[in-house]
């Protein structure tokens, strides 16, 4: 569940997958948005959601312990809503378990790569991501989640929806990037319409997209020289849509290397924009049977 877009997939134990996927209304208060997921889940699932055996909620939300959402920044109407019961109400006796969507990916994204010490970075309509050390999340579950996009990269930086300046999210995220590349353009500039504009060599696109990267480098390089992780992956919607992005970032890896001090490859995402997803997934199989 992101903040403009929602994913959804079913494994069934004969082999069998089904996936959908639909955006968020613009302004739609919680119950509706719930709602909308609802009725996608009942089209997934046949009708049957109360029949599956487990659920993985990969979001962006920070939850309390009893499921209630404290922060969305990309749903600020979700502060408050008891999403937890809303669930448990949706899914009926099926184990539901909700966890970060960075740190989830992360942990797709090193099953699949079979890298154990991996950094990923999802870059979409924030700036999330998750690390794994030793084939473990870090903190750790219960302890809360790896920030990447809220690292500091520039002091004097745009505003954060956290409140700070110069987050990595702030300066590098889909929307901050396409905020860029209207300023350099002087009109509007649909994501489509950026990712073409930069295969084509568009000065104004290509500008706007290597300050993020610029700031993605920064937030790879930093975390990197303190946790010496093997692998860096890059997804996330606006990733997947660009192109050039992760190659541009890892050439700015690459210039940011101390002598003697490799910084690991940057490499595109293995499961492209759906890492959290699979993540999820993985969640919803470690669960007990019912």
């Amino acid at each position: 569940m992101g903040g403009t877009k929602v994913a959804l997939r079913v494994e069934h134990d004969d082999g069998g997958v089904a996936e959908s996927s639909f955006r968020w209304a613009g302004r739609a208060s919680p119950d509706d948005d719930l709602g909308l997921l609802a009725w996608h889940v009942g089209e997934l699932c046949a009708g049957r959601p109360q029949g599956l055996r487990g659920v993985g909620v990969a979001l962006p939300a920070t939850l309390d312990a009893a499921g209630t959402v404290t922060v969305w920044p990309g749903r600020p109407a979700w502060a408050g809503f008891g999403l937890g019961a809303a669930l448990s109400a949706l899914f009926g006796a099926a184990e539901v378990a909700c966890a970060d969507d960075g740190d989830l990916a992360a942990l797709a994204e090193a099953d699949a790569a079979g890298c154990a010490d991996l950094l990923y970075l999802g870059v979409g309509t924030g700036v999330g991501g998750g690390l794994v050390l030793a084939g473990r999340p870090v903190p750790g579950v219960g302890r809360g989640s790896c920030e990447v996009g809220h690292l500091v990269v520039d002091r004097y930086g745009p505003l954060c929806d956290c409140g700070r300046r110069g987050c990595v999210q702030a300066a590098a995220s889909g929307p901050a990037t396409l905020r860029r590349a209207a300023r350099h353009r002087g009109a509007e500039v649909p994501s489509t319409a950026f990712s073409q504009a930069v295969a084509d060599g568009e000065p104004w696109a290509v500008a706007a997209l290597r300050e993020s990267c610029a700031a993605l480098a920064a937030a790879v390089a930093g975390i990197c020289e303190l946790t010496r992780p093997a692998l860096v992956l890059i997804g996330g919607g606006f990733a997947a849509a660009v192109p050039d992005l992760v190659p541009m970032v890892a050439e700015r890896t690459t210039a940011l290397q101390r002598p003697g001090h490799p910084l690991p490859p940057v490499r595109p995402a293995l499961l492209g924009g759906l890492s959290s997803l699979h993540g999820a997934v993985l969640l919803a199989r470690g669960l007990p049977a019912g």
